[in-house]
């Protein structure tokens, strides 16, 4: 079996403890890897090939760190389709999908090449006679990421381009499910001329995550995932006098109003539920309808669902792949038994598939539930699969009073023609990220992307101008060059004037 191993001062490193994790390829059932477990000693390892490689790196001037990026940037597009192959490979999510993943990821790049202009500061001149005054912002050493399934490759670079951008370091512990693709953007940064040590990998499960929490010299993390384990992340490492952003669950609602467009609407929530197999944080997972429209958009939205091709995602015609693992793809499952059991209506049974039924692979068919109710399960619960709630409303109030009494604060949609209405959304919904006719509102690269509520612990978002907020610190600088003929005691409070 094909061991993966950590990527540490610029090489592949294997491990040494003989603890392994098994790596599948989702389509078709098989093992295809084992991925090497980290213990602490070789977390340890790794942060020490970072911090050697702190103080050059740190010292090289914003526009060779910049170049660099550009070259990064034009190797991603490059390699777009090898880097997506390798997510459909481990994840399952179909490749036309994975390279759209690593296309958003391209365009984090491209922010970071602007790392000269983000990192101005600014500069008073005599705010006494004189003195001068300015503000600067500095790299905080090594720090690290702790990144999900779901997109090995984009959210590994949300993270560590604007961190190595800053002049910082990086430790990127991604998930054992699908670690291939980490070791592909290592490989990729070396050739790009991230110098060895900047950008280094270790694989594993809590015992890594917790070496990566409590060693000293890490000064910052960043996490995604679920928000259990994202409120652990957050406690555990700010208990360690570390800098924590940890991004947690979803459960993003869709809100239709009876102007809306119907088509649309159907179009959207298919695209927006199903796409990935629901494997996303931002996957519209609740269709709330208001009013008498509810019908028509279960209705529509039924019809589409028969039409969409299930398959592996190295298929060029499938729209939808199969879920990471069996564990996962039986667990979504078992909401379609929980939701009829406690009264929703499933209008189509994702079990029903061919795929569920005869493939070993871990497929599962799209599913719609109506009449869902806030009390059952398959609400509650982030299911993070292909299973769509329908949950009625009788107004527009109702509904978001549903949006705002919900513990998940990620993203959020509003279906109108009505501006007023989107407007007044805007200003009432509880929600970090809003979509007005836009199913799945992921902030563009210049943004910052981060929800309310249970979605995110710290307060800080990531990516964008947030990101380079977090991956630096301030510094203020006053200065003064003397005049002796000036100089005297003076034991008072300094003043400006």
């Amino acid at each position: 079996m094909e061991r993966i191993g950590f990527w540490i001062g610029g090489k592949i490193v294997p491990g040494e403890s003989g603890r392994t994790g098994p790596v599948y390829n989702p389509a078709t059932g098989e093992q295809t890897h084992e991925v090497d477990f980290a213990t602490p000693q070789e977390v340890s390892k790794a942060v020490e090939a970072a911090k050697e490689a702190l103080p050059g790196w740190r010292a090289t001037s914003l526009s060779k760190r910049a170049d660099v990026f550009f070259r990064i940037r034009e190797l991603l597009e490059e390699r777009k389709t090898d880097i997506a192959r390798a997510i459909t490979l481990q994840h399952g999510k179909v490749l036309s999908d994975a390279v759209g993943e690593v296309q958003r990821g391209l365009e984090n790049v491209e922010y970071a090449t602007g790392i000269p202009h983000l990192l101005q500061g600014a500069f008073s001149e005599q705010v006494s006679t004189g003195i001068d005054v300015y503000s600067i912002r500095q790299p905080l050493g090594v720090v690290a990421g702790i990144t999900p399934f779901n997109f090995p490759g984009m959210v590994p670079i949300w993270m560590c381009a604007n961190a190595m951008a800053c002049g910082n370091t990086f430790l990127l512990k991604p998930s054992e499910k699908d670690p291939g693709p980490s070791l592909v953007l290592a490989e990729l940064f070396k050739d790009a001329g991230i110098p060895d040590g900047v950008f280094n990998v270790v694989h594993g499960d809590k015992v890594a995550v917790d070496a990566i929490l409590e060693h000293p010299d890490i000064a910052a993390v960043s996490f995604v995932g679920s928000t259990p384990i994202a409120k652990y992340i957050y406690a555990n490492g700010t208990a360690n006098g570390k800098r924590v952003q940890a991004l947690g669950g979803a459960k993003n609602h869709m809100i239709v109003l009876p102007d809306a467009d119907i088509d649309m609407v159907a179009d959207s929530a298919v695209s927006a539920g199903y796409g990935s197999a629901g494997e996303r944080c931002m996957s519209v997972s609740v269709v709330t309808s208001v009013g008498k429209v509810s019908d028509r958009v279960v209705d529509a939205i039924a019809d589409r669902l028969p039409k969409v091709k299930v398959g592996s995602g190295l298929d060029p015609e499938s729209e939808m792949g199969p879920l990471v693992t069996r564990e996962h793809r039986d667990k979504v499952a078992s909401y379609l038994d929980s939701g009829s059991a406690q009264g929703a209506r499933v209008i189509t049974d994702g079990r029903e598939h061919a795929l569920y039924k005869e493939s070993p692979g871990f497929f599962l068919g799209l599913s719609l539930m109506d009449e869902v109710t806030p009390q059952m399960d398959a609400y509650r619960d982030e299911i993070f699969g292909p299973v769509l709630s329908v949950v009625r409303a009788d107004t527009y109030d109702q509904a978001v009073d549903l949006v705002n009494r919900n513990p998940y604060g990620n993203g959020v949609a509003l279906f109108t023609r009505d501006g007023g209405a989107a407007r007044q959304f805007i200003f009432e919904v509880e929600v970090g990220m809003v979509g007005i006719n836009v199913p799945i509102p992921v902030p563009v690269a210049y943004y910052s992307f981060g929800g309310w509520k249970g979605s995110l612990f710290g307060d800080s978002h990531m990516y964008g101008p947030e990101g380079i907020r977090f991956y630096t610190r301030g510094k203020v600088v006053t200065q003064r060059w003397p005049d002796p003929a000036k100089s005297a005691v003076d034991l008072g409070f300094p003043r400006t004037r």
